[in-house]
């Protein structure tokens, strides 16, 4: 019989109750009682809901961050926090965030907060962990409560088998940070007593099967970290446990015959993005081995079409037989929970869709059909193939207008008019822009009476004309106090804005929204990512009204917001029909076309953000290359129809772009503004071996955190940046927007990073 299981389900629940819950603790406004009650519950609620699955995940929970879940198992905790009163879900959230819950800091007399841990992208997706922090000094420590707390919650639930899910030591090795430059992989011994411990202990629970997840696999591995793979799990194999080591989100290709023999039960397959892999590993694989595939996606929403499955699953099942089981490509953490919450999405596009729960129904018709045989599951599979052909044959998927302007596009569409020299002559001429001029990444907080307006407004209570006047008290407040802080280049706030990519999806046609499609990008933080189903246009401007009224109420640079194709691309559920390539061109065009009407309206200052160009990049860097040139080039098709005295910006957050500066440098944006502040500048550490050409703004104000920089602290930051970039080509700003800060940490943020400019331009 063919099993199935899953790799994980989402945390932040159907209604986003993890989010609201932890907001409201953190603000001291609820208790720990409350918010872990309410974890329990999330909990139970997702382990019934997949109760009808073989073996269910468990140990997929987190309050903030799987990763740092796995420190705190681990006893990998910053050396910063270890001196503070209260108990380790303080401290979590210490590393997490800065701090923890107003009380609790107030009873550890850490009123004025911790650095927080780096955070950077889990992989290729719009997923933040809380990266690891080691030196060779590092000791592991285990602690293995919580894991050990989920498991009995598990079993205490009827029809739940559980398997626990953990991150496996060397993917956990491989995301951390030496912090002072030493060999991670020298740690290596001391992380697998603490793993070889924590196996035993689950053991001792009685549990059968853990799921160790590496997929650190699915990249390129040099000799050392071959060999440590193999050291690793020689060493864990007489555990106790039945390990099935699960590998997601890229091809092994090389490392097939690795992955094959590694001395585990079991080996987990990404069968959507690695399905050239299948064939080999079945050769490859020993006798006893079992083979979990991965053939549903579990990182877009697309109906999956289990008929074309099932014709090459089935002679893989009659060939295995038990050793087959069946499951999504990777956990579900990156999907929404439930399509059937979705009654005001477009019915046609809706019967295309599958959430979390809906491709565990898939996966269940998938198994009765092995098991059983088509015939068993014949209705579902016959409404199944249904909604597939109707989205392959709609017409409002193709639109011929938009494949003819793809064909006629010329290299010339990239080019700018002159170079970065002559363009920053006549900008400087201008703009009239003191040295290290200050700037915002682009939006403000989005207040409750923002929220509240704008659900009246979705609601029908609010008039079009009493929205857009409420939007615009607003903007006239983020405008007065920018001038009154002093800053330099102004932001119009995008109040009206709900998410930097949402907004523009909703304007362009090729773009369908849900109401509860919702996902974690990190800790509270969720996004509601757009879906791309069709060719895309642009009908009408989209932000130039609101940016024309900011400029009218002040003699300042007003920038105008854009994002870019990139990252409207990556942070939006794409087409799986034609290449990412194509659906970017056609964003590209769409919204070259806002820049260009943007610049005929006055505005002179444009920023394009592209947050999410580096996690486009492929796992294996034999294949960038490909994707940084069609993706530099849809940028550049954005940003260079613009005159030599229009200046353009571009914005990158949580990335460690040091590996792909040059193609960075290809963008020809003639400012580009960056995240260094929980890194502690350690991303300009590219700028020692590159010589940027163009103007940087380094951030210098880590807006996840509640933590207010001190004037110092900036101008150390900005002292350690101009020792690898000319400090005339220097810009000072957040390292990205503060829609979700209040304006009471704010307003003393900004304040202090305009004094340290004042003081930098003072000791020039």
């Amino acid at each position: 019989m063919v099993l199935t299981h899953n790799l994980g389900f989402p945390r932040i629940g159907a209604k986003r109750e993890l989010k609201f819950a932890l907001e409201s603790y953190w603000k001291g406004a609820s208790s720990r009682e409350e918010l872990t009650s309410l974890g329990a519950q999330l909990r139970q609620r997702h382990w019934q809901q997949q109760a009808g699955l073989d073996l269910v995940p468990v140990g997929d929970f987190a309050f903030y961050d799987q990763v740092l879940d796995m420190s705190f198992t681990l006893g990998n905790l910053p050396e910063r926090v270890r001196g503070f009163r209260g108990d380790a879900l303080d401290n979590y959230f210490r590393v997490a965030r800065g701090r923890s819950a107003q009380g609790a800091e107030e009873h550890a007399g850490c009123c004025g907060g911790v650095a927080a841990g780096d955070m950077t992208k889990w992989f290729d997706t719009n997923y933040h962990y809380i990266v690891p922090e080691f030196t060779a000094q590092t000791e592991f420590t285990l602690d293995a409560s919580r894991l050990l707390e989920q498991v009995g919650e598990a079993r205490a639930q009827q029809g739940v088998k559980a398997k626990p899910v953990i991150i496996g030591p060397l993917t956990y090795l491989a995301v951390g940070k030496a912090k002072d430059g030493s060999d991670k992989l020298a740690l290596l011994p001391r992380l697998l007593v603490a793993y070889a411990d924590l196996l035993a202990a689950l053991a001792g629970q009685g549990v059968e099967w853990v799921q160790i997840d590496e997929p650190l696999l699915a990249t390129e591995l040099d000799a050392d970290w071959q060999h440590a793979f193999n050291n690793a799990y020689h060493q864990l194999k007489s555990a106790g446990v039945k390990l099935l080591l699960a590998t997601y989100f890229g091809q092994l290709l090389e490392n097939q015959y690795l992955a094959a023999n590694l001395p585990v039960a079991g080996l987990h397959l990404d069968a959507i993005n690695g399905r050239d892999d299948v064939a080999p590993l079945l050769n490859l694989l020993p006798a006893h081995k079992v083979l979990s595939l991965g053939v549903v996606d579990g990182r877009n929403i697309w109906k999956t079409d289990l008929n074309a499955v099932l014709d090459w699953a089935e002679p893989i099942a009659a060939r295995l037989g038990d050793r087959l089981w069946i499951a999504p490509s990777c956990s579900l953490l990156h999907v929404p929970v439930d399509l059937d919450g979705e009654q005001k999405l477009d019915p046609e596009i809706r019967s295309w869709l599958a959430y979390a729960l809906q491709k565990l129904e898939e996966l269940k018709v998938l198994a009765t059909a092995l098991n059983e045989g088509r015939s068993a599951v014949r209705q579902a599979l016959a409404a199944n193939q249904q909604a597939v052909s109707a989205r392959r044959a709609s017409p409002r998927v193709h639109n011929p207008a938009v494949k003819a302007a793809i064909a006629q596009q010329d290299a010339t569409l990239g080019r700018r008019k002159s170079d970065y020299a002559r363009r920053a002559t006549v900008q400087a001429a201008r703009l009239r822009l003191p040295a290290f001029p200050t700037t915002t990444i682009g939006s403000f907080p989005q207040t409750e009476e923002i929220r509240h307006a704008r659900s009246r407004f979705k609601a029908g209570e609010l008039d079009e004309a009493g929205y857009k006047a409420a939007m615009q008290a607003e903007i006239a407040r983020s405008v007065r106090e920018q001038e009154a802080l002093g800053l330099d280049v102004l932001v119009h706030g995008e109040a009206e804005r709900n998410d930097m990519v949402e907004y523009f999806g909703e304007q362009l046609d090729g773009y369908a929204f849900s109401q509860f499609g919702w996902v974690q990008s990190y800790g509270s933080r969720c996004v509601k990512p757009p879906i791309l189903f069709g060719d895309i246009t642009r009908p009408r401007a989209m932000t130039v009204e609101w940016i024309r009224y900011a400029q009218s109420l002040t003699s300042k640079p007003m920038k105008g917001m854009l994002t870019g194709p990139v990252t409207i691309l990556n942070w939006s559920f794409v087409r799986d029909d034609q290449p990412r390539s194509a659906s970017c061109k056609q964003l590209a065009l769409a919204i070259r076309q806002e820049v260009l009407d943007l610049e005929r309206a006055g505005v002179r200052v444009i920023q394009i953000d592209e947050a999410a160009l580096r996690e486009g990049l492929p796992l294996r860097k034999s294949q960038w290359k490909h994707y940084l040139d069609w993706a530099v080039e849809c940028f550049r098709i954005t940003a260079n129809g613009v005159e030599d005295d229009t200046q353009i910006h571009t914005h990158m957050c949580y990335s460690e772009f040091n590996d792909i500066i040059a193609s960075i440098a290809d963008m020809d944006a003639d400012v580009i503004t960056i995240e260094t502040s929980r890194s502690d500048m350690e991303l300009l550490d590219a700028f020692e071996h590159f010589r940027y050409p163009n103007e940087i703004g380094p951030g210098v104000y880590d807006i996840h955190s509640p933590n207010i920089p001190t004037q110092e602290h900036i101008v150390r930051l900005m002292r350690k940046a101009a020792e690898r970039i000319p400090a005339e080509r220097l810009w000072v700003n957040p390292d990205c927007g503060l829609k979700t800060r209040q304006w009471s940490e704010v307003i003393p943020a900004l304040a202090n990073m305009v004094e340290a400019a004042r003081a930098l331009r003072a000791a020039a």
